[in-house]
């Protein structure tokens, strides 16, 4: 867990919520061990996908970005101004040629460009921990977040992504584990042993004969032994999920009801209709008031908004103390993408 200002950063799925499943347990252990990291402790999970993601932005705001719009930008420009200068008015080699040039320029950058930032989404530790979720997911363990850039999205959230989260066949849930001490009651499962692949797109299918090396003394976030519960949810956060997408029209309305009274004076004043002159003195004030209207619902938007983050913080503490967190609301989700 991570705080930035006022933004608030959660694990997509915590190390005691991984070794609540023993099958998905070994699979975290396997796949840490191919990669060379430890996907079950949280503070080294954070870091790595902090570094990841600086990587990733560093990849689309390097030189190749910049020379590639400049390129385009020239690309557009260059047409439209050559012509202006006599010296290159008569001249169509030279007025509209070094256009070709720009844009093959700018598509080569960007080109080199979009391939280096699916070279670091496609890092090993990144494609591993994403195997990870789809098979947590699939074995009914709760995501609570994952992040546009992971999977490859753009920042508003919308598209499939680059590197989407794969998805596995749901696997039944293992019987509950007998207390120390006591023999375990849960039956064999007959799900398919959780595969694992270095490569997330292939499927594979593992053998259930073939022991998975795992290391007891490898530490996990929290005490399984000791349940740490979510906060339960406030009603001011419910209030913030019902109306996080309301709002955002009053400006424009008001506008438009500014010019809409301006334009009914300028008609009364020239074409002797002294009715228009109603216009403004009628939609003036209704402006207003959608106004006031909407900075009042502003300001109670901000304030359920900080009342949301601060759920959010108590929940990622809790999922630092080991708590199972669910998914979060969309709204909560897109509050954390702010």
């Amino acid at each position: 867990m991570t705080h930035t200002g006022n933004q608030v950063e959660l694990l997509p799925i915590n190390g005691a919520t991984l070794a609540s499943d023993a099958r998905v347990l070994e699979t975290a252990r396997a796949l840490g061990t191919r990669v060379g990291a430890d996907y079950l402790d949280d503070a080294a999970v954070s870091a790595l996908l902090a570094e990841r993601r600086r990587a990733l932005a560093a990849r689309q705001r390097g030189p190749l970005a910049w020379i590639g719009a400049l390129a385009m930008a020239l690309t557009v420009l260059w047409p439209m101004s050559a012509p202006l200068v006599p010296a290159l008015s008569d001249r169509p080699a030279l007025a509209f040629g070094p256009a070709g040039v720009w844009l093959v320029l700018a598509v080569a950058t960007l080109t080199a460009m979009r391939v280096r930032w699916k070279r670091e989404l496609l890092h090993p530790w990144l494609a591993g921990y994403r195997q990870l979720l789809g098979l947590a997911r699939a074995h009914g363990l709760p995501l609570t977040h994952v992040p546009y850039w992971l999977e490859g999205r753009s920042p508003d959230g919308t598209g499939k992504g680059a590197a989407p989260i794969p998805s596995y066949p749901k696997v039944e849930p293992v019987a509950e584990q007998a207390a120390p001490g006591q023999p375990s009651q849960a039956q064999p499962s007959t799900a398919p042993t959780t595969p694992v692949s270095a490569d997330p797109a292939t499927p594979v299918s593992a053998d259930p004969a073939t022991p998975v090396s795992a290391d007891p003394a490898t530490p996990v976030s929290a005490d399984p032994a000791t349940p740490v519960s979510v906060p339960p949810k406030p009603a001011t956060v419910a209030s913030y999920e019902a109306m996080a997408d309301e709002g955002g029209w009053h400006d424009e309305a008001g506008c438009l009801l500014i010019a809409a009274g301006g334009g009914g004076a300028l008609w009364a004043a020239t074409s002797d209709a002294p009715v228009g002159y109603l216009a403004p003195v009628l939609l003036v004030p209704l402006a207003i008031s959608v106004w006031v209207s909407g900075s009042r619902q502003g300001a109670e938007k901000e304030r359920l908004r900080q009342e949301a983050l601060a759920y959010v913080r108590q929940v990622a503490a809790a999922q630092a103390a080991g708590a199972r967190v669910p998914e979060l609301s969309p709204a909560l989700r897109k509050l954390l993408e702010e």
